[in-house]
This record gives structure tokens, C-alpha cells and sequence, in this order.
């Protein structure tokens, strides 16, 4: 269960930032090396490089290696499990909300009931 939690925490971390969310939707698209990804970039390559780094780590990012050059592709599979997470979050919450709203209805319903049957006296 930690390795779970940690892994989703480098995962919401990783899709945090809209640099890091950019260089995944470029690798959707196609692998690429790494410096055809920090080209669009105003930021060194040594910047670029350590936002690749936190999503590697996230498991959102492949490299392979070819030679001196780098390749990076895009691997979704790490998103379903953020995804089962907040669609669980959601269910939860949904349930919960669900339940105050009927408990505050019934609570408007006798309080209704206790006035409507006080102004018939």
C-alpha cells in the first residue's frame, strides 16, 4: 500500500506542472529524442532534462538509448492508476454527498411537517 501511495504521489506530482503535462502531450504524439523535446522550451536543456527526470521516475516516460542519442516515448499505463484513484475519490465523496443531502432533506421535510401541523391548532 506505500509503494502504491508513493507511486500515485510521483504520478500527481509529475502531471502537476504544465511544463512536464506539455512534454507528455509532445511524446502522445510520437517518441522523440530529448532535444526535439526541450526545443519549444524556453529553458535550458538541463532544465528540460530534470522535468523528464520526474516523469521517468513517475513511470510516465521511457528513454531508450541509441547511441549518444535518447529517445523518449510516452507511456500511459501509470495514469490508470491515478485514474482508479480518483474515480474511487469520487465515488466516495458522491456517496457521502448523497447521503447529507438526503439527511438534510428529511430535515427540511419534519421541520416543514412540525410548523404546518403547529398553525393547524
Amino acid at each position: 500500500m506505500k509503494h502504491a501511495a508513493s507511486s500515485l504521489n510521483q504520478i500527481l506530482t509529475a502531471l502537476a506542472d504544465p511544463t512536464r503535462r506539455a512534454i507528455l502531450h509532445r511524446l502522445s504524439t510520437a517518441d522523440a529524442r530529448v532535444t526535439e523535446i526541450a526545443r519549444p522550451f524556453r529553458m535550458s536543456l538541463n532544465a528540460v532534462s530534470k522535468h523528464i527526470r520526474v516523469l521517468e521516475r513517475a513511470r510516465l516516460v521511457r528513454r531508450r538509448r541509441a547511441g549518444r542519442e535518447h529517445f523518449l516515448s510516452f507511456n500511459p499505463a501509470p495514469l490508470n492508476d491515478a485514474t482508479a484513484w480518483m474515480e474511487g475519490q469520487r465515488a466516495l465523496w458522491s456517496a457521502r454527498l448523497n447521503a447529507l443531502d438526503a439527511m438534510l432533506q428529511a430535515e427540511d421535510r419534519a421541520s416543514f411537517d412540525s410548523k404546518t401541523k403547529g398553525s393547524m391548532r
